[in-house]
Formats: structure tokens, sequence, C-alpha cells
């Protein structure tokens, strides 16, 4: 133990004093993130945060297992597990370190992912079976390597994108640690502690400043090493996956991880069901949904934190406890997830974007999307007042709009126009009504009355936007008639605009 305490203060002492360092180097190369879009920042602040993790990790990881004699001798010669996740640590860094820096297309770095995960299977960090409860033991055989890369792969890039606010990624990983290195402790993986203990000095030290306000951002390179590390010592041995009291193998870092695999996994299904790219950016995130729902800036990360620490909680009851704890525990964790889900929101939803989604693209949309366009060419040929008028008729014939009426909303008299379908429709308490004024809203004198019915519970977003056209194009072509049906101020200045004409010509 008191060699866990030596590294845990040496990695918080070392990236206490390498984080301002690696800031400086940030600002000078240019690494940085830009606030908009996604981003929640006001301010352009520095990334590569994660460098300065790397070092503060690396030093007393190897330092411990070359110094310390008790440590070399439980370790038992396992420098190829040390060497690869250090390694493989630092090579994933590099490559999040490129694309905070410059950039790197999505392929680009899936790819560095996979190969680097791949090296990690062949230097012993597999899923070679899975414990499933009343199945028994199932083998991976031949799928050992694909199962393996997927799993180092969709961890790191669930820490990656938890990566939202300022200190979430690091907070959320910590508590990760912290419950690997419980259980580490406790069934005796020296190695997977001494990572984790030296992690959890790292996470603290960064946290310094990175918690918001942040000072400097871990940026991919960080992300991307906290998820490798993570991801690679649960498969380490002698530790977390071999807990025969284990519900499934892998359950235990999965709770532990909870909120980036949630996270991660509702954000591949959101977008499959809004029929975009799975890796697509977005603003949907677990804390972008907090943001939305009123929460401040850290109070959004203290919740997850309240979260992330009762799944820890769960995860170490569930591979200590005996067989009612663990049902207990799984019992907990799944009340807490049902508990978060509700809380944000996810259920309504998916249910108001699959809606939305439905009314975007239904039949009356898209024929009243085909038609405005032909209805905008004839007004600007019309002859006449009346002539543009009568093209509104053609909405009652073209599409499913059974009603356009023209009438005064002023104070100035004036005879209203009609074109029904069927008169007899409109006594219909299902019609669907929207009234546009022509002209200024603040001066006009008239407006236009559409109805149609409807088994939408409310016209799709875009019918408003469509509508509108039709009402701009009918303004502008009655303009050039000084039509009545315009307030004075805007006959005035079509009469003016009339005049410089005749006088240029």
């Amino acid at each position: 133990m008191k060699s866990y305490v030596v590294a845990c203060l040496i990695s918080l002492f070392l990236s206490v004093l390498l984080t301002p360092l690696v800031r400086r180097l940030a600002l000078r190369i240019g690494a940085v993130s830009t606030p908009g879009g996604r981003h929640v920042h006001g301010r352009t602040i520095p990334r590569l945060g994660g460098i300065g993790l790397v070092f503060a990790w690396a030093v007393p990881v190897v330092l411990l297992a070359l110094r310390d004699p008790m440590v070399a001798h439980a370790l038992g010669g396992r420098w190829s597990q040390i060497l690869t996740v250090v390694g493989g640590g630092a090579a994933i860094c590099t490559v999040g370190a490129l694309d905070d820096a410059r950039g790197l297309r999505s392929l680009h770095k899936l790819g560095a992912q996979v190969l680097v995960a791949a090296i990690a299977f062949a230097f012993g960090f597999q899923i070679q079976a899975i414990q499933l409860p009343l199945l028994g033991t199932l083998q991976m055989g031949a799928f050992a390597l694909p199962v393996t890369v997927l799993w180092i792969v969709g961890v790191t890039n669930a820490v990656n994108l938890i990566d939202g606010l300022d200190g979430l990624a690091a907070g959320v990983t910590f508590f990760a640690a912290f419950t690997s290195f419980v259980i580490a402790s406790i069934s005796g993986s020296v190695f997977v502690a001494l990572t984790m203990a030296a992690l959890m000095g790292a996470l603290v030290g960064f946290l310094f400043f990175n918690f918001n306000p942040a000072r400097i951002f871990m940026g991919d390179s960080g992300s991307y090493f906290l998820g490798f590390v993570l991801a690679t010592t649960a498969l380490a041995g002698g530790g977390l996956q071999q807990k025969a009291s284990t519900a499934v193998s892998l359950l235990v870092p999965v709770l532990a991880l909870g909120v980036p695999i949630f996270d991660t996994l509702f954000s591949m299904f959101r977008r499959l069901i809004e029929r975009r790219p799975i890796f697509s950016a977005d603003r949907g995130h677990v804390h972008h949904r907090l943001l939305d729902l009123g929460l401040t800036h850290r109070r959004a990360v203290i919740f997850l934190y309240g979260i992330s620490s009762l799944l820890a909680a769960g995860a170490i009851a569930v591979s200590l406890g005996r067989s009612w704890h663990v049902g207990l525990a799984l019992l907990s964790v799944s009340l807490v997830f049902i508990g978060f889900v509700r809380f944000l929101g996810y259920f309504e939803y998916l249910h108001f974007r699959k809606r939305q989604r439905a009314r975007l693209r239904d039949p009356f949309t898209e024929n009243l999307r085909r038609v405005v366009p032909s209805l905008i060419i004839s007004m600007s040929k019309a002859s006449d007042e009346e002539s543009v008028l009568s093209v509104l008729a053609r909405l009652t014939t073209e599409t499913p709009i059974s009603s356009v009426e023209v009438f005064g909303s002023g104070s100035v008299p004036m005879q209203a126009r009609s074109w029904n379908v069927l008169e007899a429709d409109q006594n219909r308490r299902d019609l669907i009504e929207m009234v546009f004024p022509i002209g200024r809203e603040s001066e006009a004198i008239s407006s236009v009355r559409f109805r149609w019915s409807s088994d939408l519970e409310d016209p799709a977003p875009h019918v408003d936007v469509l509508l509108q056209i039709v009402i701009d194009e009918l303004t502008g072509a009655l303009q050039a008639f000084g039509s009545n049906l315009l307030p004075v101020s805007e006959k005035a200045e079509s009469e003016l605009a009339t005049a410089q004409v005749a006088v240029a010509g």
C-alpha cells in the first residue's frame, strides 16, 4: 500500500508541474479549442493536456517497477504488460496530440486505435472468454481478437465523447480508476493497482487546471490515453475479469465507466434513429442535455460525478460481494440508470425526434414543397392584382389545403376573398388553420388564412416556412401593382420605386 501512495503522490506532483508547461506549448503551436458550434466554452483554451497526463502517470509506474523491490517482486517480471500499457498509452496519446494540433481524419484515427489495440492483444491483453449467468463460460475462440479490439477501441472513444465539459472526463475517469484500484488491491493485482494509483494522482493534479473554469483541456491526446489505459488494465489478468463472482466477466469495468459508455451507446442509437452518420458530431450528449435542462456548467459536472460515484460503488459491490450482494448491487445500479434516463428525458426526446422527423417528411409537406416553386414563378409573371391573387386558388386544387381566404385585418374595411374546395368542410372541428399578414406585421391591414384537415397533431415546421415564402412573394407582387391590400406606407414605397425606375428610363 505504501508503494501505491508513493505512486499517487509522485504522479500528482508531476501533473501539477507539467500541465502549465504543456499549456504554454499548446498556445505556442496553436493547439487550441475555439468557442462556437457544439463547444460550450466561451473563450479560446489550449489543448494537449494529455501529454502531461502521460508523463505524470508513466514516470512513477516505471520508476517503482524498477526501484521498489516489493513491487518488482510482486510484478514477477511482467515487463511485457507494463511496456505494452505504457507504450500503447504513449502511442495513442501521440495520435490524439496530432489531432489536437493539426487535425486528423476520423478514418485515420480509427485505424491507429485498431492497430494499437491489436498490438495490445498480441501482448496478452485479451478477452478469451466471458462468464454468463446460467450459461456458464462462453469461449471467444476465433472472435477473441475482434472482440478485444472492439472493447479497447470502444472504451477509448467512450472517454473521448464524454470530454465535453470542464473537468468532466477527468473526474469520471478518476472514479473508474478508483474502482479498479480498490478491486485490484483486494484481489492482489499489483500491476493494475499500481497503474490506477498513478492514474488517480495524475488526474487530481490535472483537475487543478481543468475544472471549471478550465485553463487547459486534455484534448484527444488525454481522452484517448485514459480510455486505452482503463480498457487494457481491465484485461490484465489476476484482477478484474478473473473474479468468479462477477455476473459477466467485464461487467465491473462496464459499470465503472457507465456514464461514458451509456453516452456513447445512446449517441449511436440516437443518430441511427435520426439517419445520420453514427460518428458525426452533435450537441446531444448527456452533458449537453443537462445544460439544456438549466443546470450550470459546474452543477452538470458535479451531477455526473455523483452518478459516477454511485456506479463505482455498485461495481465494487458486484465484484466483491456474495451472490445476494451482487443481485442487490445490480438492482441498485439499474435503478440509478433508470432514474438517470428519466431525469434527462431521453425517452421523451427520442419520441419527439421520431414524430418531428415523421412530420417533416409527411405527404402533405412534401406535396407543398413541390408546388410552392411553381406558384412563385406564376406570381412573378402575373399581369395584375387579380391574377396574383388567383394564384393562391391553385393551393386548393394542387395541395390538400381546402381553403384560402384573403381578409381585412386592419381598420380599413375591405371585401374578403376566399377559395374553398368544399364549403361544407369549413365547419369541421379538425381543421388546422394558419394566418399570415400581408406586409409588415405591425402595419398589416390584410391577411391570408389557410385551412386544411390533417391527422397530425400540429403542422410540420416546414409548412410554416413554405407558406411564409408564398406570402412574401405575394406581398412583393402586390407592391408592384400598388394594391389596396397593403398598408399606405408600403404602397408609397412601391410608387416611389416605380417613379424612380421611370425617371431612370
